[in-house]
């Protein structure tokens, strides 16, 4: 399994034009992130849209997964949400096994 790294050039917000440049991407597809769920940006109007952190990573792995897989934005999001959904499961089984070790 693929550990996450800590990266020291944390980027705080990301206009949706900067976000598109970020992630190689136009601007139509991310629109349709919004759309889906996959993205949550701040800000009423598109031209006022601001991206931040987990919003970020997510954009990126979701153009990776639509780039490199040929994964729709619907399979996206969905890919996404399972991911997430797997990786707290994995928590939750770690802090488990934590407890379960101290006991002994």
């Amino acid at each position: 399994m693929k550990k996450a790294t800590v990266r020291s050039n944390i980027l705080e917000a990301l206009s949706l034009e900067d976000l598109c440049r970020f992630c190689q991407a136009d601007e139509a597809w991310v629109i349709e992130l919004v759309d889906h769920g996959v993205l949550d940006p701040v800000g009423g109007q598109r031209h006022n849209w601001r991206f931040f952190g987990s919003s970020i990573a997510r954009a990126k792995k979701a153009r990776r997964l639509n780039r490199d897989l040929g994964i729709n934005t619907a399979g996206v999001a969905l890919v996404l949400e399972l991911l997430e959904e797997r990786d707290a499961a994995l928590r939750q089984l770690a802090r488990y096994e934590a407890l379960r070790s101290s006991d002994y």
